[in-house]
């Protein structure tokens, strides 16, 4: 088994990397000091792959909230509950189901090959019946009904429903209450078989553990399983929300808030650069949004000091395989003046930025200092790498990055993201009593 070394001398850390024989990618990055390990094993595979060929050349199309159901069930197994194992070896566990992912991870202090064993196997190693399967479908839409009420949440799935009104990524990621209804054990396994295999999955493991002894537990693990030959083509990244012809510009619903909800969203109507140019292309795009909405930028001060918004005005950039979009949000009394200085910003793009040298360089130095201080964190290390997306990259890469970064590149991207104009608003209204 050829294992590869990765050394990061500016951050004094080596990360090993390694394809096993089944395909599963394992990274490891053993820390000097460190008494706690935490581990994550993920599939490339969440809530927008509604769509797969099956072997026998069968397209199959997938239910939404499968992804996530899943998640669920493959802690349950015939006699136990995966929970239940984590918790006698002093290991906290938990998983979560993004758009185009599902994680499994842990952390622990003692019992690290229990647990990577313990993880590894019920990962891979799926237990459906039909009554557990029905006894999900209950707790799943409780989920679903309690996100029904979380006002933020509905305002980011308001302007998803916008901005791609006929992808994946409208529905929410638990699905809805029609579609889990219909999902059962067949369903499951069927998506398992397609998605789950190792070629299709990464491990990493960082924190205070002997190398050697690490390895040889996963390699022992996965050398005493079979699994099928691995399917899936998504590892090229699909496109999603080619057109913007159909994007609605403007919705709103009405909720149990006491001040308005405003959110305005910008789709990418580009293909992402692949591999490392993909990750440069997000780095300049999170630098150029900072400096028109970030805390510092003059359209904040501006709104702040004229009583327009307060700090839950925020944006956010989201990049995965087959789509990115931008969002700006803010709760205000004056949605309408919020909107219109967005809108406007978001047209002279150009010009504002042309004249913000002097900004940028603050505004990598402060990047920096936070991929730094994220390195304390065993968790914002594993969960920041993102697999085939980036070619493999580390948080480590995205700080080596930074300075890289020119005025003219940040210009570019936002240029890119910003033309064409594919802009939608969702509000979320207070509820008004009936006289």
């Amino acid at each position: 088994m050829k294992v590869q070394k990765l050394n990061y001398p500016q951050f004094n850390e080596t990360l090993y990397r390694t394809t096993l024989f089944n395909g599963l990618t394992v990274n490891l990055l053993p820390r000097e000091g460190f008494y706690k390990t935490y581990a994550v094993m993920t599939t490339n595979y969440g809530s927008v792959d509604t769509q797969f060929v099956n072997s026998q050349g069968k397209q199959v199309d997938v239910l939404a909230g499968t992804a996530h159901f899943l998640e669920h069930k493959l802690f349950e197994k015939k006699d136990h509950d995966a929970f239940d194992v984590f918790g006698e070896y002093g290991a906290d566990v938990n998983a979560f189901t993004s758009f185009t992912k599902t994680s499994f991870l842990f952390s622990t202090t003692q019992n690290l090959s229990k647990c990577l064993e313990t993880l590894l196997d019920f990962v891979q190693e799926p237990y459906f019946s039909t009554q557990t399967v029905e006894k999900e479908k209950g707790i799943i839409g409780e989920e679903i009904s309690m996100y029904d009420d979380d006002a933020d949440w509905q305002l980011f799935f308001g302007i998803l429903k916008n901005l791609y009104p006929k992808d994946p990524l409208s529905v929410d990621i638990a699905g809805t209450k029609d579609t889990i209804a219909q999902i059962d054990p067949q369903v499951l396994y069927d998506c398992y078989n397609e998605y789950y295999q190792p070629a299709n999955m990464d491990l990493f493991v960082v924190g205070g553990f002997d190398l050697t002894e690490v390895l040889d537990v996963i390699e022992a693990d996965q050398a005493k399983k079979d699994f099928n030959a691995f399917q899936n083509t998504n590892e090229l990244p699909l496109f999603l929300g080619k057109s913007g012809s159909d994007i609605r510009t403007f919705a709103e619903k009405t909720l149990n808030v006491t001040r308005p909800k405003s959110m305005i969203g910008i789709k990418g109507m580009q293909e992402t650069p692949q591999k490392r140019a993909g990750l440069k292309y997000k780095l300049e795009l999170e630098l150029g949004l900072y400096l028109l909405f970030g805390e510092s930028s003059l359209l904040f001060q501006e709104l702040f000091q004229a009583g327009i918004v307060d700090d839950s005005f925020n944006y956010e950039l989201e990049m995965e395989r087959g789509f990115h979009f931008a969002v700006i949000s803010g709760d205000t009394f004056r949605f309408e003046e919020m909107e219109e200085r967005i809108k406007k910003t978001i047209a002279h793009a150009p010009e504002i930025l042309a004249n913000s040298s002097t900004e940028l360089e603050l505004a990598k130095k402060e990047f920096l200092g936070q991929y730094i201080q994220a390195q304390n964190s065993l968790e914002s290390i594993a969960n920041g790498y993102d697999g085939k997306l980036f070619d493999h990259a580390t948080l480590f890469d995205y700080a080596e990055l930074v300075p890289q970064v020119s005025l003219a590149d940040v210009c570019a991207a936002i240029e890119r993201l910003f033309r064409p104009q594919v802009i939608s608003t969702f509000r979320v209204m207070p509820a008004t009593e009936e006289k």
